[in-house]
């Protein structure tokens, strides 16, 4: 997954005022005790962050 798809997934899913700063905030175990930036920033593979956002936020199967 590229890096624009993954952000307009997070936009569409947070909108667009919400999707940055969740993904600033928000530390998930699941990314190692990271946020999104911090676990992209690590050189996790964007698919694989989405879905564990999806995973933890509970993101329906249609938007995933």
């Amino acid at each position: 997954m590229r890096l624009t798809v993954f952000w307009e997934r997070m936009t569409d899913h947070f909108g667009p005022g919400y999707a940055d700063t969740f993904a600033r905030d928000h530390v998930m175990t699941e990314l190692g005790g990271r946020t999104v930036h911090e676990a992209l920033d690590a050189g996790w593979d964007a698919k694989d962050v989405w879905r564990v956002v999806c995973t933890v936020m509970s993101v329906p199967r249609e938007q995933q």
